[in-house]
């Protein structure tokens, strides 16, 4: 699998970040290959519809030293696991509720040496702790992810971007986000990419 997209969207990258975004093509085929974490369709795809949609979200926001971010039903690890790569201060916990997924995740941040990833297997309800930053893939609707999490994300940051909840989403999300009934801005990842996959996907912001 060819990382050179990565490359192309993001050349500031370091030797370090190179070469740890090289490394997953392979890792995650040969982990899919024992264990479903990426579906068998997307899998020659994996560059442009698991790790860049994920870096998607480092278009518009730029996690500081010790942010603290939370990754929910991150399954093989995104968009937790490229986060990690771009932002090597921030520390990211990355939760799921299927074991052998989070096996995934702790094998491929230890074969690409991440020292900024905690995973677990755990229900995101029953999370204790404090995150500057909740992060989510087309897990569930939005009321319901921020009823998960309303008593562990931070409020009253000092930084100039407002903590909050940072979702990427795919489709007409307008009855969606009426249900929650707070401000929010919804960007069109096809501004910052321009293969077709992304025509249809959104980055949406909840500040706290």
């Amino acid at each position: 699998m060819d990382s050179s997209i990565i490359h192309h969207y993001f050349p500031e990258l370091s030797e370090t970040q190179k070469n740890q975004f090289d490394a997953l093509g392979s890792l995650y085929e040969e982990w899919n290959a024992k264990i479903n974490v990426v579906s068998r369709k997307d899998i020659d795809e994996l560059y442009v519809r698991h790790v860049l949609h994920s870096l998607a979200i480092a278009k518009l926001f730029e996690f500081e030293k010790n942010d603290r971010i939370l990754d929910i039903g991150t399954g093989g690890g995104f968009p937790g696991i490229p986060l990690a790569i771009l932002f090597p201060a921030a520390k990211f916990h990355l939760v799921d509720s299927i074991g052998k997924k989070i096996n995934v995740v702790k094998e491929v941040a230890s074969a690409t040496g991440l020292k900024n990833i905690t995973a677990e297997h755990n229900r995101v309800e029953k999370l204790k702790g404090e995150y500057d930053f909740i992060v989510s893939r087309a897990v569930a609707q939005t009321k319901q992810l921020m009823r998960w999490t309303h008593q562990i994300i931070k409020r009253d940051s000092p930084e100039e971007v407002a903590n909050g909840y940072i979702f990427l989403k795919g489709g007409n999300l307008k009855a969606e986000l009426n249900e929650i009934r707070r401000p929010h801005q919804v960007t069109e990842i096809s501004r910052f990419f321009q293969e077709e996959f992304f025509e249809t996907k959104q980055i949406v912001f909840i500040p706290t």
